[in-house]
């Protein structure tokens, strides 16, 4: 499954994507807003063999790709998931590569993500977290759409202290403006 748009291209995980995706969740740098960084490239390629295996319909990974000329490049990594099943609640998450990151990338697969949500998973809510020192991820989510519901003050234990994190989300009638 493919979804395109004006600068980007999602595309379901596969497993000739597993060196990307090990690139990506390894990369200190990318995650530094995150409690912790998985560091065994093994162990992440072992979890995303196993999402792809599993064929869940829990949980969606997609590789955001750009696309010229025929040469796809990969440069992010845009996930949803299931986060109450029940109340029909999804999560979302994103991070664009550095030298590709400013440029909408993150913002248009994010958008991908509550496109597909609301109009392929029937999705009531969307909803995103973030550290509150994380002030771009917090910007796009209010960029597309989103808005802070809470803080959860001292959440994150993150550079050896208690950080806040902030709660995202949009509603189904938010998204289509009713």
């Amino acid at each position: 499954m493919d979804i395109s748009g004006a600068k980007t291209k999602l595309s379901r995980i596969a497993v000739d994507d597993l060196d990307f995706i090990c690139d990506i969740e390894c990369n200190r740098e990318l995650w530094q807003y995150e409690e912790a960084v998985q560091t065994d490239r093994e162990a992440v390629r072992q979890a995303y063999l196993n999402k792809i295996n599993s064929n869940t319909e829990h949980h969606y990974d997609f590789i955001v790709y750009l696309e010229a000329e025929g040469i796809r490049t990969p440069i992010g990594l845009a996930q949803i998931w299931s986060y109450n099943e029940y109340r029909k609640s999804w999560e979302i998450g994103f991070a664009i590569l550095p030298p590709h990151s400013g440029h909408g990338y993150g913002t248009e697969a994010a958008e991908f993500l509550l496109k597909f949500a609301f109009e392929v998973l029937q999705a009531h809510k969307v909803v995103g977290m973030c550290n509150a020192k994380n002030s771009r991820s917090a910007d796009l989510m209010e960029r597309i759409g989103m808005t802070r519901e809470a803080v959860f003050k001292e959440e994150l234990y993150w550079c050896k202290r208690w950080t806040d994190q902030y709660f995202y989300s949009i509603l189904e009638r938010e998204y289509y403006g009713a």
